[in-house]
């Protein structure tokens, strides 16, 4: 079956990362790797093609060792003007205001209490993070290995609970403890 277009601007392609099990992008006339989308990628063109081609279904689910005192969540992001860093895969530059992002994220929270989508559903095409290639998730982590605000969060959860919308420094999150 053929891929469809990624919407990435000429002699750029999405390559694989076998060391991180993620999409990348890679420009074969300079060499240049990078995680986020060039600048002129048709951001809707590359949703689709994200959620078609790197979606849950072609990642690996490697066997995972001990991680006490871990735990494993999955997030979605929505950046907003004022993050640290305001861009992302889906727009080069973010500039919808911390209140539109809250909008969004509140409408992603009522899709997923309502049993309209899940929260790795939605991650595939709305989060802003680069782990909606992986359903927004995050893998194991413990205490003191991210933002203060989504530690507290995340930590505060049984697993397969989700969060209502936290803050931080990044945008606005939603998060689903896993395991």
């Amino acid at each position: 079956m053929a891929k469809s277009d990624p919407g990435l601007p000429a002699g750029w392609e999405v390559r694989h990362s076998n060391s991180k099990n993620l999409p990348y992008y890679f420009n074969s006339a300079s060499r240049e790797s990078r995680w986020e989308p060039p600048s002129g990628t048709d951001t809707e063109k590359l949703k689709a093609y994200m959620a078609q081609n790197h979606s849950a279904s072609s990642i690996r689910q490697d066997g995972l060792g001990p991680n006490e005192g871990k735990i494993r969540a999955s997030h979605l992001l929505v950046k907003h003007r004022d993050s640290r860093r305001p861009s992302s895969w889906r727009e080069a530059e973010i500039t919808r205001s911390k209140d539109e992002a809250k909008a969004m994220i509140v409408a992603h929270e009522a899709r997923i209490r309502n049993g309209e989508a899940s929260l790795g559903d939605l991650a595939v095409t709305e989060s802003d993070c680069s782990s909606a290639r992986k359903r927004g998730d995050l893998g194991f982590f413990g205490r003191s290995e991210m933002q203060k605000e989504f530690e507290d969060a995340a930590f505060a959860l049984k697993p397969g609970e989700v969060s209502h919308v936290v803050e931080t420094a990044s945008g606005v999150h939603l998060i689903e403890r896993t395991e």
